[in-house]
């Protein structure tokens, strides 16, 4: 039986880089996919992974049908064996039904892949409607730490250097980097509560001694089992 399956994360853990290593895999067994991706770093249709992975994509706009577009190609005698939609919490509702449509009608895995929520805490409606559609959701394996060490489960935006809580739900950047003003970075949820970046915190990269689980003495002041300083 044919799925839609849905993986999701916060930004910097995976999501294109599982992406591209599905296309690998399904393709040296003779497979041929179609692949699909809004607003990527790399630019218009590109997937791109931070380990420097790129594959040409179809750019999938606001008005872009998926359902339709595969009816085509698959009417006109081209083959399609798997679907990978990136970037998916770009997506409209209207656009993840047609994902669906996809598996029911055509019989096609689709295999999704998208941040959950935004830098405010809200879902995306593509994520949202993933989902509530999915037969299969799943939350990567490779955690984003914060900069404290724990586990990061929160994007937060950053416009020169501070971080916001208002504005347009889209706003292409990168974690680590910036798009003119705006940046993005993965916290804590105590830390994107308190809208406390690296930056802000003044902290330097996490030292290979520190582990995830010491993030609470590096969030609350306490000493650190190893002995050093507490961050800010």
């Amino acid at each position: 039986m044919a799925e839609l399956a849905f993986f999701s994360g916060t930004m910097d853990c995976g999501k294109s880089t599982l992406a591209l290593q599905i296309r690998h895999n399904r393709s040296a067994r003779g497979l041929t996919g179609m692949i699909f991706t809004r607003n990527d770093r790399a630019g218009e249709g590109r997937i791109s992974s931070r380990l420097g992975l790129v594959t040409e994509a179809v750019e999938a706009g606001e008005d872009f049908d998926f359902h339709a577009h595969l009816v085509r190609h698959l009417t006109a005698g081209g083959r399609v064996d798997y679907v990978i939609a990136d970037e998916a919490q770009f997506l409209s509702a209207e656009q993840v039904d047609q994902l669906a449509r996809i598996v029911d009608d055509l019989g096609i895995d689709v295999f999704a892949f998208g941040i959950t929520t935004d830098f405010r805490t809200r879902l995306f409606p593509g994520s949202q409607r993933l989902i509530e559609l999915a037969d299969r959701v799943e939350s990567l394996q490779v955690e984003s730490l914060c900069w404290c060490g724990a586990r990061a489960t929160h994007n937060a935006r950053t416009v020169g250097g501070r971080m916001v809580v208002e504005g347009a739900q889209v706003v292409v950047g990168d974690v680590g980097g910036d798009r003119g003003d705006t940046g993005y970075e993965v916290l804590c949820r105590r830390h994107h509560r308190r809208r406390l970046t690296a930056a802000a915190a003044g902290a330097g990269p996490l030292s290979p001694d520190v582990l995830p689980a010491e993030g609470f003495a590096a969030s609350s002041g306490l000493p650190r089992q190893n002995g050093e300083p507490s961050r800010p």
